[in-house]
């Protein structure tokens, strides 16, 4: 196993044109669908990027930007953006493309942790990553700081230190009933 890789190393690019069996209710490609196909793709991107099995340890938000229809040919991107001692980050992009016209957007975009593993399940240590321009550093510092916010968002609101007289004014803004 290499030292460090070249997130190049380890890019995954996947397309799949889009089914009415894809779609929803409302004739829109469901959801979970894409979530589904986001977390193949991310996990293709960590195995290669570490040699090895992964798992998911977590997805960050995920917001649907614009829907995707039938008819649609999907392209997924994933990249590692941040490695850890056995875990990494992956980015995957959705964009999709109207065949007739060729126009694409942007649909959604979200980060993958992915945990490698050995044959036994128990984690192990991935490659690092070699940071070739700012693009790559962005992605690194960005990957830091979500994780450091994610932490401190946790650990905010923990039960044990939790104040509700703080936040009851917060409350009055918004459409709920207390019933304490």
């Amino acid at each position: 196993m290499k030292r460090y890789k070249k997130p190049t190393e380890s890019r995954v690019i996947i397309s799949e044109l889009m089914l009415p069996s894809h779609s929803n209710f409302s004739g829109k490609i469901h959801g979970g669908y894409i979530l589904s196909l986001m977390d193949q793709i991310a996990f293709a991107c960590a195995s290669k990027h570490s040699e090895t099995y992964c798992v998911t340890a977590s997805v960050d938000k995920v917001d649907f930007r614009k829907p995707i229809e039938v008819g649609e040919l999907v392209t997924m991107k994933a990249s590692v953006n941040h490695v850890g001692s056995t875990s990494m980050v992956v980015g995957v992009r959705v964009e999709a493309e109207n065949i007739r016209t060729g126009k694409t957007k942007h649909c959604n975009s979200s980060y993958f942790t992915m945990v490698a593993k050995n044959d036994e399940g128990k984690s192990v240590s991935v490659p690092g990553l070699v940071l070739e321009n700012e693009t790559a550093v962005r992605r690194f510092v960005r990957s830091i700081i979500r994780k450091e916010e994610a932490n401190a968002r946790r650990d905010r609101f923990k039960a044990s230190e939790f104040e509700m007289e703080k936040h009851l004014e917060l409350l009055k803004k918004y459409n709920i009933k207390l019933a304490l």
